[in-house]
């Protein structure tokens, strides 16, 4: 009987490993995906803050409406918004919609991070440029601005991240930088302003975080994204043919897109011909 017990167990052994496994990768993707929610709140300080050329840290969050600091009830991502059913707890003002989107978007991004690529400095560099490039996006679709205050920061930290992947990085790098910001520039020249100088600046960020040549998915996919919603958007009347709709969001989402499939999508691409 004990070696009749002892062969089942072997048998069986394999399973409760699988099983465990997965259930320690089910966790660790909770926990990633709480995180992220964190995360989110805070881009949102920044999304807030910044345009408006205010501290990240003072004062203490507190309601727009009517000045009231928000309670640690008040600040527990996604859930707090739902529960209060997009108002303030004190005055009844409505809170932007943007709020939840931005933290429920950003709980997605880290757990999809490490389920994707596990512990790793892939995970690391999604995670980074995923939330770089959600605020870039949604300030620009707010705001209208790519402000320099990010951009700029972030082409070092870009850089180091390249370098610190693979010995040639850098030199990829810097090439994906110059090549985003050479093509954005000339569009810009030929269009006489079709196209900003902020967008100009961003597909040199673009370059930076995706490298050469996959800068040319990256700005491609966006034009192409940028193009199909213009025209449904035209078609539907919801804007004009002529009113500007701002580029940075679907280069944000190109550049994402890019960095986790550039390379099956570049593939695709050739395939066609």
């Amino acid at each position: 009987m004990g070696i009749l017990w002892m062969l089942l167990s072997a048998i069986d052994w394999p399973a409760k490993k699988v099983d465990n496994e997965g259930l320690m990768s089910a966790i660790i993707t909770i926990l990633f995906a709480l995180f992220g929610v964190s995360i989110g709140s805070f881009l949102n300080v920044l999304i807030d803050r910044l345009p408006a050329d205010k501290s990240i840290l003072f004062p203490p969050s507190h309601c727009d409406a009517c000045q009231r600091r928000l309670a640690p009830t008040d600040l527990i991502p996604v859930f707090s918004f739902l529960w209060q059913r997009g108002r303030c707890r004190y005055c009844g003002a409505r809170i932007a919609s943007r709020v939840f989107w931005v933290e429920a978007g950003t709980g997605l991004l880290f757990a999809f991070s490490y389920y994707y690529y596990g512990l790793s400095a892939n995970l690391v560099m999604l995670v980074f440029y995923g939330c770089l490039f959600l605020v870039i996006g949604v300030i620009d679709l707010e705001h209208r601005l790519i402000l320099n205050k990010i951009v700029y920061p972030s082409l070092p930290v870009a850089l180091g991240l390249a370098a610190l992947l693979s010995p040639a990085g850098l030199i990829n790098s810097l090439l994906g930088g110059a090549a985003g910001m050479a093509l954005l520039l000339a569009i810009s020249l030929v269009t006489r302003g079709g196209m900003g100088m902020g967008d100009v600046k961003m597909a040199a960020l673009i370059g930076v975080a995706t490298g050469f040549p996959m800068v040319f998915a990256a700005l491609f996919l966006g034009i192409v994204l940028g193009g199909v919603v213009a025209v449904c958007l035209v078609l539907l009347r919801l804007k004009k043919r002529k009113e500007f709709i701002p580029f940075g969001p679907f280069l944000s989402l190109a550049s994402i897109g890019t960095i986790v499939w550039g390379k099956e999508i570049v593939a695709w691409y050739m395939a066609m011909f």
